[in-house]
């Protein structure tokens, strides 16, 4: 009690004394990355298959700071497989200094990308090519045969990726990738045909391609993006979902990719003002509690799925989130696909086409927490009325002061404003490059941290979005530390949590006017 006492004297002095306004600061870097002496690393090779080695390799360590969610790149690029070659099969995973994987509630891989420096993206040139990704659901990419991702030895890889770091602790990761290889010069590298990534994107082109679902949003508990949004989200530009076909081919593979929430991503094909629906890469969750965490995987479409496509012919993504449970914000939905120059495809104008797919694995241990279980954290609505500081909240140390649930004594009772007075809360870890949010979730709010719980699902909505400082589009930063609650709020007790750190619990009331 004496560390959470002197906590609260350190907040009460901060707020009553530096309330920035949301115009001042200056952007802090970043505090975390690539440790400076990270780099990347062969762990094992092992024979697979006729001509087939696998490689193991890990990138690391990588820092990731309490709070950590921000876009980072390098500082080094990444090995692959010696000479000319090709790529058949990719397995992504995130592992700690013993090569197991951290479980998702406390650190986890927002998004990562992998990239080939030495060429040009098919569907956004101005990138260098983006060939494999993935997030927490982990896809296994392969290539049917007789195809493969064609590597010369000359060509360099990175990655980009942005690590969240749900605790308060300081953790060390490294992205670890399985490369499925056959060199050119063998029997069966011989006899490959080369496809082509191309990756569609709700958002695409954008270093951080993300949008929001609130709860309650779209039809029947389904909100669709971009075709539910109104008006367009790409205003009178291109509509950055959508990539005009620039030569025949034919789509070998593909997989989608969304966050939790996320329903499916779908694959059309536009021609004229026909259009055909030809894949659909749903999540499959093995969460008891339903769409709402990790804890799933997505479908990839069979290995003898084929679509023949012409030049000029648009591919158009679309993703589609749950809207019952809770909100889901900072979403993302695409499709990878892999496109050979054959004509080997049918026609989705005049066949059909198969568009469902199955997923490439079961549940992963490193989601087993799925949270939700009783603690002995007060039931906020029971507490009696506390006491603003400086009519605001402040957070600081990873603590909401006055009002957290784990606080204890005076500070733990939920600060009171008056209906139509907004209450003002401010982020004094920013300075650290720590973000924190306030989020509405359901009273009481108050059970075990876990992978679904909580989640985003308050009576009323509201959410601060990431307060705190960060690079223009490279992270989910506001730009400023402070927020004040809606001055709609009917009278009430309101919960919250940190959607960054969801171990951070804490509640206000709003009473009724007099």
């Amino acid at each position: 009690m004496a560390g959470r006492a002197s906590k609260a004297v350190a907040l009460a002095l901060l707020v009553g004394g530096i309330w920035a306004p949301a115009s001042s600061g200056a952007q802090g870097s970043p505090a975390g990355g690539a440790q400076p002496g990270a780099y990347s690393q062969l762990v094992w090779t092992k024979p697979v298959g006729r001509d087939t080695t696998r490689f193991e390799f890990r990138y690391g360590p990588l820092f990731a700071a309490p709070g950590h969610n921000l876009i980072l790149v390098g500082p080094v690029t990444i090995e692959k497989p010696p000479g000319d070659g090709w790529v058949t099969r990719v397995r992504p995973d995130l592992v700690d200094a013993s090569g197991k994987a951290p479980p998702i509630e406390q650190v986890h891989m927002h998004h990562a990308v992998m990239l080939n420096l030495s060429r040009k993206d098919t569907t956004y040139p101005s990138l260098p090519q983006r060939f494999y990704g993935f997030g927490e659901e982990k896809t296994i990419g392969q290539l049917p045969r007789p195809y493969g991702y064609p590597v010369s030895s000359s060509d360099v890889w990175a990655i980009n990726y942005m690590l969240h770091n749900e605790t308060s602790q300081t953790k060390e990761v490294w992205v670890q990738y399985d490369i499925d290889w056959i060199p050119a010069s063998s029997p069966t590298g011989r006899r490959l045909r080369p496809a082509r990534p191309a990756w569609v994107d709700v958002q695409n082109g954008k270093a951080y391609p993300v949008f929001d679902v609130n709860r309650g949003s779209g039809t029947r508990g389904k909100f669709t993006y971009p075709d539910q949004v109104t008006p367009s989200p790409y205003g009178r530009g291109p509509k950055l979902n959508e990539w005009k076909v620039d030569r025949p081919g034919t789509i070998v593979a593909a997989a989608g990719h969304v966050h939790p929430g996320g329903l499916w991503t779908d694959l059309s094909v536009l021609r004229g003002r026909r259009r055909v629906h030809v894949f659909r890469s749903s999540a499959k969750y093995f969460d008891p509690n339903g769409p709402v965490s990790w804890d799933m995987a997505m479908t990839k479409t069979p290995l003898p799925w084929r679509v023949g496509i012409r030049k000029g012919d648009v591919l158009r993504v679309s993703a589609t989130y749950d809207t019952k449970h809770a909100s889901w914000y900072e979403s993302m939905g695409l499709m990878l696909l892999y496109i050979a120059d054959d004509r080997s495809g049918p026609d989705p104008f005049k066949h059909r086409v198969k568009t469902t797919g199955k997923v490439t694995h079961g549940h992963l241990a490193a989601a087993n927490n799925h949270g939700g279980r009783p603690t002995g954290l007060a039931d906020p609505r029971k507490l009696a009325n506390g006491s603003t500081v400086a009519s605001g909240v402040g957070i600081g140390d990873f603590t909401y002061l006055p009002g957290d649930l784990s606080a204890g004594g005076a500070m733990e009772l939920p600060p009171v404003a008056s209906a139509g007075t907004p209450l003002r809360f401010g982020n004094f870890d920013a300075g650290g490059s720590i973000f924190h949010t306030v989020t509405a979730c359901r009273a009481p709010c108050n059970r075990s941290t876990g992978i679904s719980y909580p989640i985003a699902n308050g009576r009323f909505q509201f959410d601060s979005g990431q307060l705190g400082y960060g690079p223009t589009g490279l992270s989910a930063a506001k730009n400023r530390i402070d927020w004040t609650t809606p001055a709609s709020l009917p009278p009430g007790t309101y919960t919250y949590f940190c959607r960054v750190h969801p171990f951070m619990r804490g509640a206000f009331r709003v009473l009724p006017r007099h």
